[in-house]
């Protein structure tokens, strides 16, 4: 298949997508993390030539719910959210068979429609914690390929004892907490790979 991961500059589901044999290419403003098929601009440029598949993660910074609480007091953020979201409905109609959009829950559930389902790492092999909804078209559901159970503290590795994130304040936080969990990209492309 001719694949396209939009918005992805790790290269994690790109590379999951090739190792499979698959023509895949990531695309985002910033460039690849890894070395690899990468378009370095705006995915409207070449969101119609002619894939066959789209995974899509646009950015959540203005979309998802624990920063929606900031537009009320900054008017500037909700015009922001309000064009994160037409890029969503861009990403979602785009004329291609197959798509894929993640994010974390937030507002397209309540603006463009409900998420299909919602995935989490400690399904596909991760001892953590990280909510993320997917909307699809023309795929089926992710399976779960390696359920873990909950660790004795009650927590997963990723939280605090109140059950936050416990990556602490840095230049590249947002990086960090953004990237796509292996065995989720592993999952996409086995199951997704073989229609």
């Amino acid at each position: 298949m001719k694949v396209l991961v939009a918005c992805e500059y790790s290269g994690t589901v790109r590379d999951a997508f090739l190792r499979r044999g698959h023509d895949a290419m990531s695309c985002d403003l910033l460039p690849t993390d890894a070395p690899g098929p990468h378009y370095q601009g705006d995915v409207r440029d070449i969101i119609n030539n002619g894939w066959d598949l789209m995974i899509a993660h646009p950015p959540c910074t203005y979309l998802c719910s624990s920063g929606l609480h900031w537009n009320k007091r900054r008017p500037e953020r909700a015009a922001q959210t309000e064009e994160a979201l037409q890029f969503v409905r861009i990403l979602l109609d785009a004329n291609i068979p197959r798509i894929a959009l993640e994010n974390p829950i937030g507002c397209i559930s309540t603006r463009i429609r409900k998420p299909d389902q919602t995935v989490q790492p400690w399904q596909y092999g991760h001892p953590e914690s990280k909510a993320t909804c997917l909307w699809l078209k023309g795929l089926p559901l992710l399976q779960a390929t390696d359920i873990l159970p909950l660790p004795e503290t009650g927590r997963w590795d990723n939280q605090t004892a109140s059950g936050q994130n416990k990556l602490t304040p840095s230049p590249d936080r947002w990086k960090i907490r953004s990237a796509t969990y292996k065995g989720i990209a592993e999952a996409m492309a086995e199951q997704w790979g073989r229609l």
